[in-house]
């Protein structure tokens, strides 16, 4: 009975994941709007252009240190259910950490060249926490054979788009629908299908809402500052995804206390 039950989640994962690939494969190109690099809160401060969009990625600092910090003070056997799952964790602080540095360069003078300095730490962030849950909720074994393979895929969306940018026809097909949107449902439904062997799931929901409002605060950048808020809506973006990045570095003190036998399935 239980391999049963397996089988038809791990079925129910694989139709998605294959039905993303089809999505992408069959979707025509989704060109980068013209407007993009257009961000609505251009001030100035202390000389340095696009001053809090610039300013606001520090927090991403602060969060992805902590989080590698706490799995480099803690045993793993504390944190994980098997001591591997520690390295995409470490991926994904490291991501974090990454875009301060990459996402400060891009809005300091944006445009097309920068902005792939932006998104290659953030496709590794992506990746990171989504084969650290394929880990926690379906199997670890399938996590370390997946992790390479989604680092390159994330990565490559970024290189791709950047490519066929400068080939004049952008395509951000492979970023936006299997890199973005993909990791966030991949992990939804893992969540949805696939009872948790750790603590901490309340925290992950919270950590996927807040992420949901930075994307909010993202496309309502203009409408945000221009109804009378002191800053922009892509600032209030980056405070609220590294408030997510936050709750996932916290949630690590709530892992590992529920595991059982098995952890390697």
């Amino acid at each position: 009975m239980r391999m049963n039950t397996l089988a038809w989640r791990h079925g129910i994962l694989l139709l998605v994941g294959s039905g993303l690939l089809a999505l992408t494969a069959l979707h025509g190109p989704i060109p980068q709007p013209a407007s993009y690099h257009q961000f609505a809160d251009a001030r100035s401060l202390w000389g340095m252009p696009n001053a809090w969009n610039v300013l606001s990625n520090l927090p991403f600092a602060i969060v992805g240190v902590w989080g590698l910090l706490q799995l480099s003070r803690t045993q793993p056997a504390i944190l994980f259910c098997a001591p591997w799952e520690r390295w995409p964790w470490r991926l994904f602080f490291l991501g974090v950490t990454l875009t301060t540095f990459g996402s400060s360069y891009y809005h300091w003078a944006p445009d097309n060249a920068r902005l792939l300095w932006d998104r290659l730490p953030m496709t590794v962030a992506f990746m990171g926490l989504l084969t650290a849950i394929v880990a926690e909720r379906v199997s670890v074994r399938w996590a370390r054979r997946l992790f390479v393979p989604f680092l390159a895929l994330g990565i490559g969306s970024a290189v791709y788009w950047y490519i066929t940018e400068r080939a004049g026809h952008g395509d951000l097909r492979a970023y936006v629908i299997l890199v973005q949107g993909g990791s966030l449902v991949a992990i939804l439904l893992m969540m949805l299908l696939y009872p948790a062997r750790t603590g901490g799931t309340g925290m992950l929901c919270g950590a996927l809402g807040l992420y949901v409002v930075a994307k909010v605060f993202e496309e309502a950048d203009h409408s945000i500052f221009l109804h009378g808020a002191s800053i922009g809506g892509h600032c209030l973006k980056h405070l609220a995804a590294a408030a997510a990045v936050g709750v996932l570095a916290t949630r690590l003190r709530h892992l590992g206390v529920e595991c059982k036998q098995g952890a390697e399935r």
